[in-house]
């Protein structure tokens, strides 16, 4: 929820002494394990509200410590709500039930992701659907601090919690105590929790951070069975010869060694085959995991690939090394190729990366000034247009002209016979007249798109802006970019001068005084010589990037503006 920096973060404000009586009143009845002294802890004097909006348009309210960290918040309008955040978790960290994860799984908590069934370990006991949740780091024997506050996810099948606000998040980041050093575990009673079951709890224990990593790749998704365990190990061991022969046979020596759950992850498990979904009716590729093979570990699995002749291992008491590959081996010399999960992986990321870029770019034109350049029939054109039955008062973008050309030419049959590319203008006399030119001979046929270029040259021209909270403009003549050059001023100093920036709503003062902080030089506004309705905004210096930078947040489109620097002769 709080992935992205809040949309619209307002000031905030300090609460009223009978406001903060009633907030701490709704968190002694909302959390009843609280003890009246607990109240002043965690709504302490001082407190401050600040509205916001989450990158979703979701509004909210947020209540600040004294020094500006938040506590509690709300989402939703009108919500009542109260939502502990982390910070106030690491005070009470047993105000919520809680449910524990491997550490590999906290970064994809932290990055947006829900936490899935399979990336439970332990849990408070009687968790019930909707309720509020802290999710906490697993440890053996002891619980972690909480890193996360969600809803239980309910029916929906595969989910565990829906995540509202993690550490690091953009809610979190708020507060000024952000850089604060992480609790240690509390002690754990065997009252407090519910255990997994065995397979799961014996993977994280027996093999230490590989099983870990492991955990971390099926907790995006429940893992399914309907792969026998040994077609599991033949497809590991496919993934491994993939990786050796085309992924690995060009690492450098100095890469080795690699540990082993470095080696799993970042080189076995994405080289799986896709070709397995498909065969066993897999909707990802979770099944197709140790766990679910013959080997049962990781290091099992390394170690009987090492007997093969594949790999070289090195042990050591905190973890097992992988020292070299071989890929010379038969087994990869004769292996067959094949499309990876890694590659499909890949290209879906890429898909997400497009829409999430386009997402972006969709947001940054909402708050960009919008330029619509207009034409209106006038002198030769004004009787084609009647020809083609248009209002000739109207004004037309060029999708409009083109159309309209287009229409006419097939309704009036003009396109050449002998080579459509050309269009008769001799035969319609109205379109002849629209598309001569004084003292040229009118030619007897022209191409399609030089009949439009003439047509629309021919026209009037207009322009409309369009601003959010502003009026729209419409004006008869060309918009012109706004001009941003380098020139050579008062002997040898460089400075930059900008002009043609008022149809785009910016005032001459305003944009001066921003660009003295963005560019830490002084800055002036003149009149434009010869232009007495123009100013011209003077800033210090080779300026060039940072007034376009300044002018594109400012909401002007990057093709309205025109740059050049006068003294090397260089246009942009």
């Amino acid at each position: 929820m709080f992935k992205k920096p809040l949309a619209d973060l307002k000031t905030s404000a300090p609460l009223r002494s009978s406001d903060r009586r009633k907030l701490k009143q709704r968190v002694l009845q909302s959390y009843t394990a609280l003890q009246p002294e607990d109240g002043d802890l965690l709504v302490p004097d001082g407190l401050q509200s600040q509205k916001f909006s989450t990158h979703h348009d979701e509004p909210g309210v947020a209540y600040l410590s004294p020094e500006g960290d938040p506590l509690w918040f709300t989402i939703g309008k009108g919500s009542e709500d109260l939502i502990p955040t982390v910070y106030t978790l690491w005070k009470r960290p047993d105000l919520l039930p809680f449910l524990s994860t491997p550490a590999p799984v906290v970064p994809k908590l932290i990055n947006g992701a829900d936490l899935m069934i399979p990336g439970v370990i332990q849990h408070s006991p009687d968790l019930v659907p909707d309720q509020l949740v802290a999710v906490t780091q697993y440890y053996r024997g002891a619980i972690g601090p909480p890193i996360a506050v969600g809803r239980m996810a309910g029916d929906v099948k595969g989910k565990a919690v829906y995540i509202l606000h993690t550490w690091k998040d953009a809610l979190w980041e708020m507060g000024p105590s952000k850089k604060t050093d992480v609790p240690a575990p509390r002690d754990l009673k065997t009252s407090e929790v519910d255990t997994e079951e065995e397979p799961a709890q014996q993977a994280v224990d027996d093999d230490g951070p590989i099983a870990s990593e492991e955990k971390t790749e099926t907790s995006v998704a429940e893992a399914e069975s309907a792969v026998d365990q040994s077609d599991v190990s033949s497809l590991l061991r496919a993934a491994l010869i993939q990786a050796i022969g085309n992924t690995m046979s060009s690492l450098p020596p100095s890469s080795f060694p690699i540990s082993a759950s470095t080696f799993w992850s970042a080189y076995v498990l994405p080289a799986r085959p896709a070709y397995a979904l498909d065969m066993y009716g897999l909707r990802d590729a979770s099944a197709i995991d140790v766990k679910h093979s013959t080997f049962k570990s990781v290091k099992t699995f390394l170690r009987a690939s090492a007997k093969e002749g594949l790999i070289k291992l090195k042990e050591s008491k905190s973890d097992l090394m992988v020292t070299a590959v071989f890929p010379p081996h038969p087994y990869v010399d004769s292996r067959q190729p094949h499309r990876t999960i890694g590659d499909i992986e890949a290209k879906a990321k890429k898909a997400e990366d497009r829409v999430q870029k386009e997402r972006e770019e969709e947001e940054k034109r909402k708050g960009e000034t919008q330029v619509v350049e207009l034409w209106k029939p006038f002198g030769t054109t004004i009787p084609f247009f009647v020809a083609a039955g248009k209002d000739t008062s109207d004004l037309y973008t060029i999708a409009d002209i083109r159309n309209i050309v287009n229409d006419y030419i097939s309704s009036r049959n003009l396109i050449n016979t002998n080579d459509q590319q050309y269009i008769n203008i001799s035969t319609d006399q109205a379109l002849a007249n629209a598309v001569s030119v004084k003292g040229e001979e009118t030619p007897e046929f022209m191409k399609r798109d030089e009949v439009l270029r003439r047509v629309r040259a021919h026209m009037q021209t207009w322009h409309e802006i369009r601003a959010e909270g502003r009026d729209v403009v419409r004006k008869k003549g060309e918009l012109k970019p706004i001009s941003v050059v380098v020139k050579i001023r008062q002997g040898r100093k460089a400075c930059t001068l900008i002009t043609g920036f008022e149809p785009f709503g910016l005032q001459a003062d305003e944009l001066a005084e921003d660009l003295r902080k963005v560019c830490a030089s002084s800055t002036s506004v003149t009149q434009v010589q010869g232009k007495p309705n123009s100013l011209e905004v003077m800033v210090q210096g080779k300026q060039i990037k940072s007034v376009v930078d300044l002018l594109i947040t400012r909401g002007v489109p990057k093709r309205w503006i025109e740059s050049s620097d006068q003294t090397t002769g260089k246009k942009k």
